[in-house]
């Protein structure tokens, strides 16, 4: 990418961060300004023609995502009164404490939820949510006792623990109980992971789109991460109304629906592709043609990960695409302008081979049988431990330290 698309992106991003500034105030082009007006999900916003208007309906959100209508609910239709009140008389059960354990359960009690921690007790975990403080013998328990003492019962487990530990939990998941996921894996995927539920229970989804950490993360900052809800299974006809007011609860920002189908299939296939697989990928691609074409370390991973991670990337997600077009050089728009339907061509073959792999049950296989295995931890950390010996990152670590706030 050239010096001056760089300069144009870095002096747009400034202008963004003063352009509420009043004795600052500088002329942006009329795309960035429409991009800074746009109505957030947090506004009762519809969408037709390309033009913006604002409605509200019973409290919800109809909105038109490029032509499609979808109803969005957010965190308003459920404040913390409500929720108290709505989730008086139960008492949630967390199973496990990883990533989403962590930061859906804190939310919880943060929100002042009765919720309790079931974990292996003097695992690892079991002191991870001591060190956080969960009380053993007041909100944190063994598995068993956790499930037995909990009206709706949260299994974040790994997918891999769900599918071994499900012989011990589903007997205790009796009537009027209410079973809860994070991801659709373990009951879409059924015949491999053996994960049969209960049919006189309601069975629901909350799947928030993105770590625990952050989970927890955009919760304590004020803000919400969004999530997708789903119902498997409705017995006592407010398995949806159970769902949405979790998704809130457990800090999601705003939530829309979804089938535990459709959840699993996009979540595996969009973190093997743009999210880590695919964008792992291409810089590796990018990185290596530029040292082999006579590149320096540095430059090689500024012109790959260090340009898009810290200038580009955070104005598409705050701006949009076109605003980032608009942003950069005209020399610099051209080629990207021409290049992109020329990776697209190449690309969607691969992203159509990813998602039928994903649909056969291929992928769902390939980790059950890996993250099975007694020295999974092992083979993880020897695999992980080559992607941190490969120069890129080796080199990103030495670039960060560089960055004016890490000195």
């Amino acid at each position: 990418m050239s010096s001056k698309m760089l300069r144009t992106a870095a002096r747009a991003a400034r202008n963004a961060r003063i352009a509420t500034a009043p004795s600052e105030k500088r002329a942006f082009s009329a795309l960035a300004k429409a991009a800074i007006a746009r109505p957030t999900i947090a506004a009762t916003t519809r969408v037709a023609s390309g033009v913006a208007s604002v409605e509200a309906r019973r409290g919800l959100k109809q909105i038109n995502f490029g032509g499609t209508e979808e109803t969005v609910y957010e965190r308003a239709d459920w404040p913390r009164e409500k929720l108290l009140d709505y989730f008086k008389n139960d008492t949630l059960a967390l199973i496990g404490y990883g990533s989403q354990g962590h930061g859906q359960g804190l939310n919880l009690r943060d929100n002042g939820l009765n919720v309790i921690v079931g974990v292996r007790k003097d695992g690892a975990s079991w002191q991870q949510a001591i060190d956080d403080g969960w009380v053993p013998g007041t909100n944190l328990f063994d598995v068993n006792e956790a499930i037995n003492k909990g009206t709706i019962v949260m299994n974040l487990l790994s997918d891999a623990a769900q599918s071994e530990t499900w012989p011990q939990i589903k007997p205790l998941l009796t009537e009027g109980k209410t079973l809860y996921f994070s991801h659709g894996f373990s009951p879409v995927f059924k015949d491999l992971t053996k994960v049969d539920t209960p049919k006189n229970i309601d069975v629901i989804l909350v799947a928030p789109k993105g770590s625990g950490r952050t989970v927890r993360t955009l919760f304590k900052e004020g803000r919400g991460i969004n999530s997708s809800y789903a119902v498997w299974q409705d017995v006592t006809g407010k398995a949806e109304e159970k769902a949405q007011a979790l998704a809130v609860a457990v800090g999601s920002g705003y939530v829309y629906k979804t089938t535990f189908e459709r959840e699993v299939h996009s979540d595996l296939y969009g973190e093997r592709g743009c999210l880590m697989g695919g964008i792992h990928g291409m810089f590796l691609a990018q990185y290596e043609v530029l040292r082999e074409r006579g590149h320096s370390p540095s430059e090689a991973f500024n012109e790959t990960v260090e340009e898009a991670t810290q200038s580009l990337y955070p104005l598409i997600g705050k701006y949009g695409m076109d605003y980032m077009y608009d942003a950069c050089s005209t020399t610099a728009r051209r080629g990207a302008l021409d290049w992109s339907p020329r990776f697209k061509d190449a690309l969607k073959p691969v992203f159509n081979q990813l998602y039928d792999s994903v649909l056969d049950g291929s992928e769902t296989k390939r980790s059950l049988e890996f993250n099975s295995q007694k020295d999974y931890r092992e083979k993880f950390e020897k695999e992980l431990q080559e992607i941190r010996d490969l120069e890129i990152w080796r080199v990103g670590k030495e670039v960060r330290k560089l960055r004016p706030e890490n000195n």
